[in-house]
C-alpha cells in the first residue's frame, strides 16, 4: 500500500491559480503602444505580436506548467511504498539437535501410519514438526556415529534445518555411536553464542561405543557452561519376529533396544538440569516434543517490521524532464535560410 507522510503539502496545490488572479495583469501589447516611438508599420508589428501573443499555445503552455505543478506536489506530499509485514523474531534460544544416524537406526521395530518404519524415519517426521514450531529459536544441527558432524551451524532458517534433517542417511557418520563427542560439539557450537538459554536434545538408541569424549565428563562441562540437555531413547521394548518361511510358527519376542544405554542418557539429563525421555512408538515422541515445547517455550510474540521505500523521487524526477521540454520549447530557434532560393532570389 501507498502512504502519504506530509499530506498538508496538498495545500499548496492551488497556489499557481490564486496567484494569477490576485496578481495584476501584465500590460498588455496595445498599452505600450502608447509610450513607444510610432513608426509607419508599427501597427503591424503590434496586430502580429497580440495575435501571436493569443494563439492557442499560450493557453497549452499554461496547462503544461499546471500539470508539472501538480506533479511536483506529489512529489511533495511524500509518498511511501509500505511492503507486507515482516516477522522480526526476538532473541530466543540457541538450540542444538544431536541426532543418532548409526546403523541400529535402521531398525524397524516402530510405525507410522499402520506401516513398520525404520527410527530415523519416525524421528525425522516427528521432529520436523518441532523444528516448524521453534519460531524465533535459533536451531543447528548435528549428526553422529562413530564420530560426530556439525550439519547446520545455528540459523533461523528452520526450513534449510529441516530439509538437512530429510536428508540425512542411515550410516553416513560410521557404524558406532560418539554420544560424548556429541555433546562436545553441542558444546562447542553453543559456548560462545550470545543468548544465556542454550538447550541441546539428543537422539539415540544405543550406547557410547566410540568417540575421545565421555558422555558423563561432557555432560559436566556443559553444566558448567549453563547448557541443558534432554536425551530421547529411542526404541520400541519388544518385537515380534516371524517365524520360519514367514509364519507365525516358531516367531519369538526380543527387545530390540536391549543396547539403549537408559542410566547413562538419564544421568547426563540430571548433570545438566534436563530430562530423559523414553521414546517407544511416534506417539511417544509426539508427546516427548510437546513436552519439550512446554519445558523450553517458544520466545513471545515477533515483532512486526513493514519495509518502507520511498517514491517521491519518481513524480520529482517526470518533473524535471517535463519541465526540461517545456522550457526546450521555448527556446528561439532560427531558420537557417537555403542558399539555393537565396541565390534565386537574388537573380
Amino acid at each position: 500500500m501507498i502512504e502519504i507522510l506530509w499530506p498538508w503539502a496538498l495545500a499548496a496545490l492551488p497556489l499557481p491559480i490564486i496567484f494569477r488572479l490576485l496578481l495584476p495583469a501584465s500590460e498588455s501589447s496595445s498599452q505600450k503602444a502608447g509610450n513607444a516611438i510610432k513608426v509607419p508599420f508599427y501597427t503591424q508589428v503590434l496586430d502580429n505580436s497580440e495575435e501571436e501573443h493569443r494563439s492557442p499555445n499560450t493557453d497549452l503552455n499554461l496547462i503544461f506548467a499546471f500539470i508539472i505543478w501538480m506533479i511536483i506536489i506529489v512529489a511533495a506530499v511524500n509518498p511511501v511504498w509500505i511492503g507486507e509485514p515482516i516477522q522480526m523474531p526476538t532473541v530466543g534460544r540457541n538450540l542444538m539437535l544431536a541426532i543418532d544416524v548409526s546403523p541400529s537406526m535402521q531398525e524397524k521395530d516402530m510405525a507410522l501410519g499402520n506401516q513398520a518404519v525404520d527410527r530415523l524415519t519416525i524421528l525425522k517426521s516427528v521432529m520436523s514438526d518441532f523444528i516448524d514450531r521453534r519460531k524465533g529459536d535459533r536451531l543447528g544441527l548435528i549428526l553422529f556415529g562413530s564420530q560426530a558432524y556439525l550439519q547446520t551451524p545455528l540459523t533461523l532458517d528452520r526450513q534449510t534445518v529441516n530439509t538437512l534433517l530429510n536428508e540425512s542417511q542411515i550410516g553416513i557418520a560410521g557404524k558406532a555411536t560418539a554420544i560424548g563427542d556429541a555433546i562436545g560439539m553441542g558444546l562447542k557450537k553453543l559456548i560462545d553464542s550470545e543468548s544465556e538459554e542454550k538447550v541441546l536434545i539428543l537422539a539415540t538408541d544405543g550406547a557410547n561405543t566410540a568417540g575421545e569424549i565421555n558422555p558423563i565428563k561432557a555432560a559436566e562441562l556443559a553444566a558448567l557452561e549453563n547448557m541443558t540437555i534432554y536425551t530421547i531413547g529411542i526404541g520400541a521394548d519388544s518385537m515380534q519376529l516371524p517365524g520360519i518361511f514367514g509364519s507365525s510358527f516358531g516367531s519369538r519376542t526380543i527387545n530390540p533396544s536391549r543396547d539403549l544405554d537408559e542410566k547413562m542418557l538419564s544421568d547426563i539429563a540430571d548433570i545438566t538440569g534436563g530430562q530423559y525421555f523414553r521414546a517407544k512408538s511416534s506417539d511417544d515422541l509426539q508427546v516427548i516434543y510437546a513436552q519439550l515445547d512446554k519445558l523450553e517455550p517458544v520466545v513471545g510474540d515477533n515483532e512486526v517490521y513493514r519495509p518502507k521505500s520511498s517514491l517521491f523521487y519518481y513524480p520529482l524526477g517526470l518533473a524535471f524532464i517535463l519541465s526540461l521540454l517545456l522550457a526546450v520549447s521555448k527556446l528561439p530557434f532560427r531558420r537557417i535560410p537555403n542558399p539555393i532560393m537565396k541565390s534565386q532570389q537574388n537573380h
